[in-house]
């Protein structure tokens, strides 16, 4: 039990890593000898945990997941108008943005169409925040705070808009725009919602 517990701090330490070396260096330019080099370690450690410079990227994606839900998980379930609000406003916040590093992540897409395997696991890691996502509603459904009729359409529309929001809010550098994109699109979101904002 204890060695399990150690390769997964291991697995861990190395995917951490290999983000660090992926933002500085950029996603493609990433090898396991930088890895190695930053974390002062021999090559072949890594060679242990990770068969392959894929299977390390694949362990990103999980690694992207994990940070994600964060935002999701620290909302709890939504059963009053107070926490869907407060979960609007956590998807729309730049804490959120800056969970992951613009330049790895869109890195990251770009390289599903040139790996199968890849493509699978980054359509994984967006089809689970979707189905948080959808749970978030139906708890507000059942708890009557909004009334819709399709929640999975209503889950589909907002994760679109928060995906297109954050690839296009990476594009603005003034923070009066920035705050004021933001703003429009969480009163499109509530505006979906039917709730006030």
């Amino acid at each position: 039990m204890g060695r399990k517990s150690l390769k997964g701090t291991r697995q861990k330490e190395i995917v951490k890593a290999f983000y660090k070396v992926a933002k500085r260096e950029g996603f493609e330019n990433t090898s396991i000898a930088k890895v190695a080099d930053h974390m002062d370690i021999n090559p072949s450690l890594i060679i242990h945990y990770f068969k392959s410079k894929q299977d390390l990227e694949i362990a990103l994606i999980d690694y992207i997941l994990e940070r994600y839900l964060k935002i999701y998980k620290s909302n709890g379930s939504v059963y009053t108008i107070e926490t869907l609000k407060d979960l609007i406003d956590k998807l729309f916040s730049r804490k959120w943005n800056r969970l992951f590093d613009d330049g790895v992540f869109y890195s990251c897409y770009a390289h599903i169409y040139r790996n199968e395997e890849f493509r699978h696991r980054f359509k994984q890691l967006h089809d689970e925040l979707r189905v948080i996502l959808k749970q978030s509603f139906t708890d507000a459904v059942n708890s009557k705070v909004i009334k819709v009729d399709d929640v999975d359409r209503l889950t589909e529309t907002i994760f679109a808009l928060l995906e297109g929001a954050y690839y296009y809010l990476g594009l603005v550098d003034d923070k009066h725009e920035y705050e004021e994109k933001v703003l429009y699109y969480k009163h499109h979101v509530c505006e979906l919602l039917q709730i006030s904002n």
